[in-house]
């Protein structure tokens, strides 16, 4: 400031030095106190303006600067107000003004040095400073908390995922297709014991039996579409509506069906056959197994097995099938309860409602005596020749 802006006393005290020191504050800046004036005649105060140095060449103003948050000289706040000097005879000195603005600059220095809270994205309180945190510490808090939600929300998902997937297992099976195992050698030639087969759900419709258990929500069938003469079928056994069968259909509705001397006759008219194979193979009983080729009405040509004339269901009555049922036999003609046994003791007629689906293909073989919990059967009892064929 120049000596032409520094305020002087007429009266000869400015050479002396009234004013105690004052103690630095918290940054290392002198902090303006307060002082009040000796006299009555220093009561008021002139404008710097008006006068120069004092006699002595003390600058009273310029041994108490006021200093901003950063250091400098406040220019707002340097100069005394010659208008509130003059409002009260028993002010303060020049230099309370100045005092007022230290003591806020000193607040804003506190302010300013104090560290900044540092906010995560979420905006919620401060946690850290991530200046003096390591990179690999920062926000350890925060993903811990996440890594718990995160678990739920993994066995959520892990639950979901099995309920999906399950759902996807039973539509399948349901409306699409249904694996089965075959029991008993009553199909041979064309399936064996141990034939893991797959069948088509949706060829004739569906029905209550279309539905694992087969439970009462509705009757007769929906989509029917009606099967062939010839199909392989598997069905649930109409005298319990519970034990899944497989067999040859033989007679649709309207038909009559009759075994005369070994020979099936369809209508009255005899099945054409044809032997495919010799008398030198027999079966478990040491009985010989003929194997013939029958042409069923329509033209479909099928395997048939036989332990030749003179068996118990090698003459039969006619039967003739009413509408909404089925004739079946199977392919192992002496080896087999279907059809030709009446209902309470073998399988009767069967009702369209009863029909699960059309056996398509044989997706894996293994030849009896295999077991799950035993792992060498696997593989010594294995049929690979037999996988993937699709059935007649």
């Amino acid at each position: 400031m120049s000596d032409e802006h520094k305020p002087h006393d007429d009266h000869g005290h400015a050479g002396h030095d009234d004013h105690a020191p004052a103690a630095p504050d918290a940054h290392g800046h002198d902090a303006v106190a307060a002082h009040p004036v000796a006299d009555d005649q220093a009561a008021e105060e002139h404008p710097a303006a008006d006068h120069g140095p004092d006699d002595h060449g003390h600058d009273e103003s310029a041994a108490h600067p006021v200093h901003d948050a950063h250091g400098h000289d406040d220019p707002a706040h340097g100069h005394d107000d010659p208008s509130a000097a003059h409002a009260d005879e028993h002010a303060h000195d020049s230099h309370a003004a100045p005092v007022v603005a230290a003591a806020a600059g000193g607040a804003a220095v506190a302010a300013a040095a104090a560290p900044r809270p540092v906010w995560s994205d979420a905006g919620d309180a401060p946690f850290q400073d991530v200046d003096s945190t390591p990179v690999y510490a920062r926000g350890k808090g925060a993903g811990k908390k996440k890594s718990g939600g995160g678990s739920g929300s993994e066995s959520f998902e892990f639950i979901k995922t099995i309920f999906f997937a399950l759902l996807i297992a039973f539509v399948l099976r349901v409306v699409l297709f249904q694996p089965f195992t075959i029991p008993s050698a009553s199909m041979e030639p064309n399936l064996y014991e141990g034939d893991y087969i797959v069948v088509s759900k949706w060829s004739y419709g569906y029905s209550k039996h279309s539905i694992p258990f087969s439970p009462p929500i509705f009757d007769g069938r929906i989509l029917a579409r009606s099967p062939e003469r010839g199909d392989t079928v598997v069905f649930k056994l109409p005298r319990d509506d519970r034990t899944d069968y497989i067999k040859r259909l033989i007679g649709l509705p309207g038909d009559r069906i009759q075994m005369v001397a070994n020979v099936l006759h369809i209508n009255g008219q005899p099945v054409r056959d044809v032997v495919v194979s010799g008398a030198d193979v027999t079966n478990m009983y040491g009985m010989p197994i003929v194997r013939m080729r029958e042409t069923l009405p329509g033209g479909k040509t099928i395997t048939i097995q036989d332990f030749g004339p003179g068996n118990d269901l090698d003459d039969t009555p006619v039967f003739e099938v009413p509408a909404g049922h089925y004739f079946m036999m199977g392919d192992n003609r002496d080896n087999s309860i279907d059809s030709r046994v009446e209902q309470s003791q073998g399988v009767g007629l069967v009702p369209e409602e009863n029909l699960i689906g059309k056996a398509e293909i044989i997706l894996f073989s293994w030849s009896p005596g295999a077991s799950l919990w035993n792992p060498v059967s696997w593989f010594s009892k294995i049929r690979p020749s037999r996988f993937f064929t699709v059935l007649d």
